[in-house]
């Protein structure tokens, strides 16, 4: 990695503005990728940077842990002997270690898991679990045997490396579990605290996560839809609540068979016992939306903006046609439309980019029918026999259905064939009726709201939110590996989960404090960078037959040097004090 700057002149002044960029090969070539914008790096700048650091992380590490003074006692020591042992990652647990400070997760675990009868702490190796999670995802196995041993998180965290096994992780998730409801409502109160949080607007959305194994001793292990294509595999279903910056409020864990649009009661009011009823707005998608979920949302008051089956889109073909659109921005525009009763109002949005993609999928597959179908009428062509006519048309049926993108396109009829011989032939024809309706709805989708007094424009912004929900369950599953789940009890199937999710609040936290120090949004680039930081034991062999033994960080270089210094950090230069101890 390294630096890379451009000079812009603006009003008679010459601004410099700095990248850190690295090379990463693509095939046969090598491109440049810019990890983050650094910005001027001015002095202001840096002030504020760091003045953020200090509010997050409350200020510098202790001293009792970090740069104790080094002894005045004077050595001689034998140059030519000097090595160094004992080499560990230290730049990505020792951030993933500040955020979880930070949080006060630290505190609030001291409080609700005393130490056990072997003195381990139990709030160190949940604190074990989730950096793992956020820094290498793997098994509690590999954690225990691999892992822990290759990190400085013994030095930080105070716990020997024989202390952490299998089996003590496992009890953690354990422990862990039952304090869920505690975590939740203590992050939000945190998060509220570090970043001003807005609460008032809250988006919801489902995913799944799939097992490997049988799974048969969890009731919520089901078969169901996959949002993972993995419909041979049993699966449960996560509904995540977020904030419009994609900061986690909480979440709920349901059977894998269960259907979408019954558990946003359930949601909604855990939500509302849990923090208070407010006036919230509530975005979610259209796989959540009937009409007996919209009359609860409207009994109890509450406002949403919903997306709305496509079909929907019907009983607005006069407005398709004759409307009058309004643009939000090139390529994009809406219309509003009430409904009957005037207690909702209905958003027509037209995108010119969706329209785009839309033809083309359609043209796709409807390229797909024709050679299918073309390849059948040859084959009937060619038979020496009459095919059977009920097979043919499971044929053209299977056909229609492996392409339903483009399916109602075409007209099909199977018929008896002409002239010389006897047989089969397959004739089809697009209808234009769906050509017409495709030429007029593509590119189109409908929202749906009770709130009456917005402008179109704002609802949509509303709306468009929901991809912040799923950017959270495409961070969980690519760089958090919430999935697939190994586990087989359904209470460590529950950890697991929870242990994820507190994973994601580090990473978001991470990314709401590189987003306002300007540093773009990047944390999976932030801690692999930080990944070749290390902590190593630099022994002096003296004189008198000791060795003096130094546990140092190694010094960052230039890049990263520039990403600590806009994030307001200071790497400490030891771990722990000299030690002089007897040459073995």
């Amino acid at each position: 990695m390294y630096l890379r700057h451009t000079t812009i002149r603006k009003n008679g002044k010459v601004h410099t503005y700095w990248r850190l960029v690295r090379s990463v090969r693509v095939g046969n070539r090598v491109r440049q990728q810019t990890v983050a914008c650094l910005g001027e790096l001015d002095a202001a700048g840096r002030a504020r940077a760091r003045a953020l650091a200090e509010s997050i992380c409350g200020g510098p590490p202790q001293r009792a842990l970090f740069d104790e003074a080094i002894p005045e006692e004077p050595v001689t020591v034998r140059l030519r002997e000097i090595r160094l042992e004992r080499g560990r990652r230290f730049g990505e647990v020792w951030l993933g270690w500040r955020l979880w400070r930070a949080l006060h997760f630290d505190l609030l675990l001291e409080r609700l898991l005393p130490s056990g009868r072997e003195g381990v702490p139990w709030s160190s190796v949940a604190a074990v679990l989730v950096l793992a999670r956020l820094c290498e995802p793997a098994s509690e196995l590999h954690i225990a045997e691999d892992w822990f041993r290759q990190t400085a998180l013994d030095d930080l965290l105070g716990l020997p490396e024989e202390t952490v096994n299998d089996d003590r992780l496992y009890r953690a998730l354990d422990c862990l579990l039952p304090h869920k409801a505690a975590l939740e409502k203590h992050l939000r109160a945190r998060l509220g605290e570090l970043f001003e949080v807005d609460y008032e607007l809250l988006l919801y959305d489902l995913t799944s996560t799939y097992f490997e194994g049988l799974a048969s001793a969890n009731p919520l292990a089901q078969y169901g839809y996959s949002r993972d294509r993995r419909s041979d595999c049993k699966q449960v279903l996560i509904g995540l609540v977020v904030t419009t910056d994609g900061l986690p409020l909480g979440y709920e864990v349901f059977a894998g068979n269960r259907t979408d649009v019954t558990t946003v009661e359930q949601i909604v009011e855990k939500v509302e016992v849990r923090y208070g009823r407010a006036e919230r707005i509530w975005v979610m998608d259209r796989g959540m939306i009937s009409e007996q979920t919209l009359a609860f949302l409207r009994q109890g008051g509450r406002r949403y903006v919903v997306g709305t089956p496509r079909s929907a889109l019907r009983r607005f073909e006069q407005q398709l046609l004759q409307g009058v659109w309004t643009a939000i921005r090139e390529g994009l525009e809406v219309q509003l439309c009430r409904s009957p009763d005037g207690g909702e109002v209905f958003i027509l949005c037209r995108s010119a980019e969706r329209r785009a993609k839309e033809q083309a999928i359609h043209e796709r597959f409807a390229l797909r029918i024709e050679a299918a179908l073309a390849r059948l009428e040859g084959r009937l062509a060619r038979a020496r026999e009459p095919a059977d006519a009920g097979q043919v048309n499971r044929q053209v049926g299977r056909i229609l259905e492996r392409n339903r993108r483009a399916g109602k396109a075409f007209s099909v009829r199977v018929q008896t064939a002409t002239g010389r011989g006897a047989g089969l032939q397959v004739r089809w024809r697009r209808r234009r009726a769906w050509s017409r309706w495709a030429a007029m709805s593509e590119g189109c989708y409908l929202l749906r709201s009770n709130i009456l007094d917005w402008p179109g424009e704002d609802l949509w912004r509303l709306y468009i939110q929901l991809t912040q929900a799923e950017a959270a369950f495409r961070i969980q599953k690519s760089d958090l590996r919430i999935r697939p789940i190994w586990h087989q009890r359904a209470d460590r199937v529950q950890a697991h989960i929870l242990v994820c999710f507190l994973a994601y609040v580090l990473w978001k936290t991470l990314d709401q404090w590189q987003s306002r120090a300007g540093l773009g949004n990047s944390p999976g680039h932030l801690l692999e960078e930080l990944r070749r930081l290390q902590s190593t034991d630099v022994v002096l062999p003296t004189t008198d037959g000791r060795e003096l033994r130094l546990r140092c960080v190694v010094r960052p270089d230039k890049a990263q040097a520039a990403l600590l210094d806009r994030l307001g950090l200071t790497v400490p230069q030891r771990l722990s004090p000299p030690r002089l101890v007897a040459k073995m």
